[in-house]
């Protein structure tokens, strides 16, 4: 077990990505829910970044920030889910808080950059996603690297 703890290779990739799934979507389905059971206190302080109306503004955070982080944290479609939140922080950051300092605009810049790997890892194997799909879609891309490997010349 000391020598897995010094070593630079991961100790299950896998739940790195649980956690991160779990911690990540977690977060945002706090934020959303608070959104959600707030709808119309927010409502009132809730901007129109994008021009397409406040009240449809917050709905789509709400849905980007509660129901696609539900999905997040079950591992199911968490890349296609993760695409919204992005969106949400990019306007966010961008747009809403386009003027403002750094100091106040970090958070949805920390937010938005903290998608990235939750996108390139995917569900990972404890997922909903490995259960509806299975070992199959895992091990497809592996398969087929190494019959093109050994099909090479």
């Amino acid at each position: 077990m000391a020598n897995r703890i010094i070593q630079y290779s991961p100790l299950d990739c896998n739940i790195g990505t649980l956690l991160l799934r779990l911690i990540f979507g977690g977060m945002f389905a706090y934020f959303g829910y608070q959104k959600l059971v707030n709808y119309d206190d927010i409502l009132k302080i809730f901007g129109d970044p994008i021009g397409i109306g406040t009240a449809l503004s917050l709905q789509l955070v709400i849905f980007a920030e509660f129901f696609c982080a539900i999905f997040i944290v079950a591992g199911f479609l968490t890349r296609l889910s993760v695409i919204p939140i992005f969106i949400t922080m990019v306007v966010a950051y961008f747009v809403a808080h386009g003027k403002d300092s750094f100091q106040v605009s970090h958070s949805a810049f920390s937010y938005m950059v903290f998608c990235l790997p939750v996108f390139v890892l995917g569900s990972g194997k404890y997922s909903v996603d490995y259960l509806l799909f299975g070992r199959k879609q895992a091990v497809l891309p592996r398969e087929k690297a190494r019959s093109t490997v050994q099909r090479q010349p």
